[in-house]
C-alpha cells in the first residue's frame, strides 16, 4: 500500500461536477503537498514543499 492512499484528496470548489482536467490535493502534516490527476488517482503523485505548493499556485493564479 502506497504511502499516499490513506490521505484525505480534495478537488478546489472552482473544479466542475463534468470530470474534466482537474487535480486533487492533499497533506501529509507539515512537510508535503501532494498532487494527483483526479481522473487517475492511482496514478503517480508530486509531492511539494509547502513553500513550493504556495510558490506554484501565486504564479498560477497571475
Amino acid at each position: 500500500m502506497s504511502a499516499t492512499t490513506s490521505l484525505k484528496w480534495f478537488k478546489s470548489s472552482y473544479s466542475g461536477s463534468d470530470g474534466g482536467q482537474c487535480v486533487e490535493v492533499a497533506t501529509s502534516g507539515p512537510d508535503a503537498v501532494h498532487v494527483r490527476d483526479s481522473k487517475v488517482q492511482d496514478g503517480p503523485v508530486l509531492a511539494l514543499a509547502p513553500a513550493s505548493w504556495t510558490a506554484l499556485t501565486g504564479w498560477l493564479a497571475r
